[in-house]
């Protein structure tokens, strides 16, 4: 079995050898995201395997089809990349659905104590020999309300984080999970309410038509004053200009972003010398209470290692019984993994 892996970091190698050698997957690595000028590359592979910068839309499935390749295999829960309806009936979508919810929601607590208790500018200025505290006043989590938007798998372990913190937790969800509500310190709420009455705001639900810019100039102006605004899911949940407005005007009071609406022209990458022609991120990282990372909250060895064995175990499952758990079909619902695994 050949498998074409496009936007390969060197942190992704070690795991999928490892993993694919145990099964007889060869992979062929190419640094190249897929997108329409690259889909030719996966001329005589089986299938292809791509992460969230990888374009799959229409022309790119099309391409594939005719190539004689079957299945794209997501190394990624999100796959709002990728064309579903397009994909009906073409080649089959599998992803790997969860990874390591500690990973992303531990990377969210990290984010939110660097931000409120000046942590990354603490460092800077011990560095210097700068030992002053002028400026470097915090606040406590404990006795706080975090509202928590998505409350998956990643949620509720951030809602176990928060918890341990002595937070009160505000929780929305179209799906509420069940048992999570005790109706005191975790409640469901809508979103007006969530939005009213958290201190912190965070976000953990997928990108889809309900949710994009969930996070926008109507939504930040029925927050408190002073909100602070973490997203590690998908960037395009928050609508760049307008936090950037709401960070200026103050009603935002610090933003914490592992995720960017335009991410895929600079994340992953080095552009330390170059200059940064997306105004928009370059003035957000510019602020002093705006915190960048570039989506590595999956990043930690055990993720890695998860996400490795859950894609090769798809590709072997899929070639080998032409089924997959882990499929995602439009015919089942677009955010839906495949009921059946015979919707071709």
């Amino acid at each position: 079995m050949k498998i074409a892996f496009f936007d390969t970091k060197p942190y992704d190698k070690p795991s999928f050898d490892k993993y694919g050698n145990e099964h007889g997957i060869k992979f062929k690595y190419f640094e190249t995201k897929l997108n329409e000028d690259t889909v030719d590359l996966a001329a005589g592979y089986d299938g292809v395997c791509v992460f969230v910068n990888d374009t799959v839309n229409a022309a790119v499935i099309d391409r594939l089809y005719e190539l004689g390749v079957t299945v794209v295999a997501l190394r990624c829960a999100g796959f709002n990349n990728v064309d579903m309806k397009h994909a009906f009936g073409k080649i089959h979508v599998l992803r790997v659905p969860a990874y390591s919810p500690y990973a992303v929601a531990e990377h969210t607590m990290a984010m939110l104590l660097t931000s409120i208790r000046r942590i990354h500018k603490a460092y800077i200025r011990t560095r210097d020999f700068n030992f002053s505290l002028s400026g470097m006043t915090g606040f406590d989590l404990y006795g706080k309300t975090v509202g928590v938007i998505g409350t998956g798998r990643i949620g509720r372990v951030f809602i176990d984080i928060c918890r341990g913190f002595g937070m009160k937790v505000l929780a929305f969800d179209k799906f509420p999970a069940n048992g999570l509500d005790n109706g005191d310190t975790i409640r469901y709420v809508s979103l007006d309410e969530l939005f009213a009455n958290s201190d912190i705001i965070s976000l953990h639900c997928p990108l889809t038509e309900d949710t994009h810019h969930i996070i926008n100039e109507e939504s930040l102006a029925k927050c408190k004053r002073g909100v602070v605004l973490l997203n590690t899911s998908r960037g395009a949940l928050v609508e760049a200009e307008a936090l950037l407005a709401g960070i200026k005007s103050r009603q935002v009071g610090a933003a914490c972003l592992d995720v960017y609406e335009e991410e895929s022209d600079f994340f992953f990458e080095d552009f330390s010398g170059h200059i940064m022609e997306d105004d928009t991120l370059a003035r957000l990282i510019s602020m002093p209470n705006v915190i960048v990372t570039s989506h590595q909250a999956f990043l930690t060895e055990e993720a890695l290692s998860n996400i490795a064995e859950t894609t090769v175990n798809n590709l072997v499952g899929f070639f080998s019984t032409s089924q997959c758990p882990n499929e995602l079909c439009y015919r089942c619902g677009s955010a839906e993994d495949c009921k059946d695994g015979k919707c071709f």
